[in-house]
C-alpha cells in the first residue's frame, strides 16, 4: 500500500536566496507539486522554461539546492 495514497496534492513555489548558476535568478523561481505518493513536478519561471519529474522531494533538493540556497513554501495546508 503506498502510504499518504489518496490524500491529494500538495502545490509549492521554490524560492531562491541566491542564484549560484547565474540562470535561475532570485525570488520565486519555480512552481511545483507533490502527489499523494510522493512523487514531485517542478515546473521553472524562466524564461527559456524547463520542468522536472522527481521521485521525491528530497530529490529535488538535492539536485537544485546549491548550499541551500532555495527554500520550498507550501501553499496547501500539510496532509495529516
Amino acid at each position: 500500500m503506498i502510504k499518504n495514497h489518496g490524500q491529494g496534492l500538495r502545490r509549492f513555489v521554490v524560492i531562491r536566496s541566491v542564484d549560484v548558476s547565474g540562470i535561475s535568478g532570485t525570488g520565486i523561481v519555480a512552481e511545483g507539486v507533490q502527489f499523494s505518493a510522493g512523487r514531485v513536478v517542478l515546473i521553472w519561471l524562466l524564461e527559456h522554461s524547463s520542468s522536472g519529474i522527481y521521485d521525491n522531494l528530497f530529490d529535488l533538493l538535492f539536485i537544485h539546492s546549491h548550499n541551500e540556497a532555495i527554500i520550498v513554501h507550501w501553499l496547501d495546508v500539510e496532509r495529516k
